[in-house]
């Protein structure tokens, strides 16, 4: 439980569709109560900046000090200035310097806006407070809509390095005559389920339908496979200890999981299903920011001293 005393910082997680906030605490990188919101109907830059001062008003009452914020977003993201490179997705924040403007909407100075990789977030928050904690090199995949990526050392996200693919993406590695996401994202999935059986059906549709349905329960096992020769390839020369599975996909983990585990027989590794679930970016968040050297020693963690 949270305690009123302890020094929090305002976490957000921005998605495709919505975006999500909390406070996270020092210590133990407990969260309070999670807001949600939708992307503003309204497609400007202040109309988001309107959601994210909503769901800050939400969440931050009766919490102790908020430090500032930290805020998981997707890439091409400038991370370090704050600002969005994306025209795919939020495209009326392509160009808009988001920590000054956020900073100057909460009456923070833009030091107290932090923002990093939604993956890499997630991975933190598994890292620091779920099923990677205690792993000395671990792996976060997010499967979704597309495949996620973030490698850590000793707690720290790396981008570079041995066994380190550029950026710590996997997401567009050749492989397979395509790339990467080709084989292990949601369109994938429907696109295996259709070759079988001529029907479109999303992930979720195809997952609950795998009980009695030999077709469906076929395209998981065949995606766990798909998984498990992936991950050998992609992932052996990092030798993590752990790698984590979160996104959408990893909610029907019972179906595939079991077959991507015998493609990794033999090797020094444990796949984990996430134990934070949605909430793993939002404790990431958490987790950089009581990680960062200019935080206060005082409202560091155990994990960083």
């Amino acid at each position: 439980m949270m305690t009123s005393t302890n020094p929090c910082v305002l976490v957000y997680d921005v998605g495709g569709s919505h975006v999500s906030a909390a406070v996270c605490q020092a210590g133990d990188y407990q969260i309070g109560p999670v807001a949600r919101a939708s992307h503003p109907a309204q497609q400007t830059s202040e109309a988001f900046l309107d959601v994210l001062a909503g769901l800050a008003a939400q969440v931050t009452g009766g919490t102790g000090s908020v430090l500032g914020a930290s805020v998981a977003m997707p890439g091409p993201f400038d991370y370090a200035a704050g600002v969005s490179w994306m025209r795919h997705k939020l495209p009326y924040l392509y160009g808009f310097d988001l920590r000054q403007a956020l900073a100057d909407r909460l009456g923070w100075q833009p030091g107290q806006v932090r923002f990093l990789n939604d993956a890499a977030a997630y991975l933190l928050g598994e890292v620091g407070a779920g099923a990677a904690r205690g792993a000395t090199r671990a792996v976060g995949i997010t499967l979704g809509t597309g495949i996620g990526s973030a490698f850590a050392v000793d707690g720290r996200i790396v981008t570079e390095g041995p066994g380190v693919p550029p950026g710590g993406e996997i997401w567009n590695l050749p492989y397979e005559g395509g790339i990467v996401e080709d084989q292990l994202s949601s369109k994938a999935i429907r696109q295996s389920y259709e070759q079988r059986t001529e029907q479109q059906q999303e992930v979720a549709a195809i997952a609950k339908a795998a009980a009695a349905e030999p077709a469906a329960a076929e395209v998981f096992a065949e995606f766990g496979r798909r998984l498990g020769r992936a991950l050998k390839v992609l992932l052996l020369p990092f030798a993590p200890d752990v790698v984590v599975l979160g996104g959408g996909i990893s909610r029907s983990a019972a179906l595939f999981l079991p077959f991507a585990e015998e493609e990794l027989a033999g090797l020094n590794l444990q796949l984990r299903v996430s134990a934070l679930g949605d909430s793993a970016p939002l404790v990431g968040a958490g987790v950089a920011w009581f990680a960062d050297p200019m935080v206060p020693a005082e409202t560091r963690t155990a994990a960083t001293r």
